[in-house]
């Protein structure tokens, strides 16, 4: 019989040496060429926008084709946008006047840890960045996501070949399993770390330096000043987006009691349902497996299917379901990252208690990573972001779109650090100077003071722009 978890070690090891045979190759390429590539892979992978996006919905059930389709197109199309004029091959900078060169080092090869929540998309948007910081990319898929993700990476390595480059700048393990993926992440220069906490937890663990992102468990503050009808069709948009699977989607409303029947009523007008009672337990029942986690039966799913798997009824019209709720902590689900078409509902008495309960949402599984507020009252919303324990908070804008940078100056992301507070190595929507190193070469200023012996002045005779030619010509010589 073989042994499967051996099977996908050897696999592990052989892709990576492969990759850093082609990435030794790639790093002599300038920036011309890297940006070429890089754009006829968002050009395809665009033209492929909605077929990927219909493939990751057969496979892991999760999500709308619709909204994958609008991922794929963010991780594509607007993320080469953002990207095509970066920098990021070769001598980055040369000050004369300071003496001080810089010059991009890539990482070398890059684990990509790839989730069923967001699979297409977040391949294509980690393969772009790694490629552009000149990096090579070994992905270890979701298993409930292996198809989707391979015929991604297969869309990938052809224009790579058609580009005249190596396709093993791109690969993906074929049998994905945890002794493997954890062999790809020692053997690798670099992982980039997207999913469950269990997995991001062992990329921290691994010994190998990582960029990892933790959970989300937003809150959104609707303060008694904020247009009530704008801010709740942005949460709406937001939460229903790809049926929640985001981690940046809001998880818990928070609003002031002087207002709260208004938001109430809003809610249940544009499609929000509260559940009492027996219905109530009914979906409290299955919203988490016995240890606690999050039920991945519900994940992605709408409302209509969620209230059915918890034999309930509901009004055809319904696009949340709401509780109302009143602690936050292990016993109370709803104050939980629920990755669905769920939130909570949380009513306080002024915006210093909305602090301190959108706090504790936070620390109860979402600390470091973002929150978002409806509010005209720039003095709350400063006191909001100076003092809340986020990398992103949101304004007047729905949390997921704003978060992956749709409707933000944000840089358009699916890998969104939390920075140390939330167990994170970084705060940033991570992007491809994320995915580099910078040598820097600093001359002499010839400003210091030596009573022994006069100052050389042979520093003001280097000719700078001779030696950044040279280092130019011993880059391509580097592996």
């Amino acid at each position: 019989m073989i042994d499967k978890d051996l099977l996908s070690i050897q696999e592990a090891r052989s892709l990576v040496r492969a990759a850093k045979t082609a990435q030794t190759e790639f790093a002599q390429y300038d920036q011309e060429r890297v940006d070429s590539i890089v754009k006829a892979i968002a050009d395809a992978a665009l033209d492929q926008a909605e077929e990927l996006a219909q493939l990751a919905v057969e496979e892991t059930g999760f999500g709308i084709v619709k909204d994958k389709k609008t991922k794929n197109i963010l991780a594509s199309e607007k993320l080469y946008k953002a990207i095509k004029d970066m920098k990021t091959i070769g001598v980055l900078g040369n000050d004369k006047e300071q003496k001080l060169i810089e010059i991009a080092v890539p990482m070398g090869v890059i684990a990509g840890i790839i989730p069923s929540t967001n699979p297409t998309s977040t391949t294509i948007y980690k393969a772009i960045i790694a490629l552009k910081a000149g990096n090579a990319i070994v992905f270890t898929p979701h298993p409930s996501a292996k198809k989707c993700i391979g015929k991604t990476v297969g869309l990938i390595r052809k224009v790579l070949h058609d580009c005249g480059a190596s396709e093993d700048m791109v690969n993906a393990m074929s049998v994905p399993t945890i002794q493997g993926s954890e062999e790809l992440m020692r053997v690798a220069d670099l992982i980039l770390a997207t999913g469950g906490p269990g997995m991001v937890k062992a990329a921290y663990s691994s010994g190998t330096p990582a960029l990892g992102v933790g959970a989300g468990n937003v809150p959104a503050f609707i303060e008694r000043s904020a247009d009530i009808e704008d801010a709740i069709t942005k949460i709406f948009a937001s939460k229903t987006f790809d049926n929640g699977t985001v981690c940046a989607s809001e998880q818990a409303i928070v609003t002031e009691s002087v207002i709260a029947d208004k938001v109430k009523a809003t809610l249940i007008a544009q499609g929000g349902y509260f559940l009492k009672g027996e219905e109530l337990e009914k979906v409290k029942r299955i919203m988490e497996r016995a240890n606690g986690s999050m039920n991945p039966d519900i994940v992605g799913r709408d409302a209509a299917y969620i209230a059915q798997l918890a034999g309930i009824s509901i009004p055809a019209n319904v696009r949340l379901l709401i509780s109302d709720e009143k602690g936050v902590g292990p016993n109370y689900p709803f104050s939980k990252e629920k990755l669905t078409a769920l939130i909570g509902f949380y009513v306080v008495e002024d915006w210093k208690e909305a602090c301190e309960i959108c706090h504790a949402l936070l620390e109860n599984g979402g600390v470091g990573h973002s929150l978002a507020i409806h509010s005209r009252n720039e003095e709350v919303i400063c006191e909001f972001g100076m003092k809340k324990p986020v990398s992103r908070m949101l304004v007047n804008t729905p949390s997921t779109h704003g978060a992956v940078g749709i409707t933000t100056s944000l840089f358009p992301a699916f890998t969104l650090g939390c920075g140390a507070i939330g167990g994170s190595s970084t705060s940033d929507n991570v992007t491809p100077l994320n995915l580099m190193n910078v040598r820097r070469i600093a001359y002499d200023l010839n400003n210091m003071v030596c009573e022994a012996a006069p100052a050389s002045s042979n520093s003001e005779n280097i000719d700078v722009n001779a030696i950044t030619a040279m280092i130019v010509e011993q880059l391509k010589q580097m592996v």
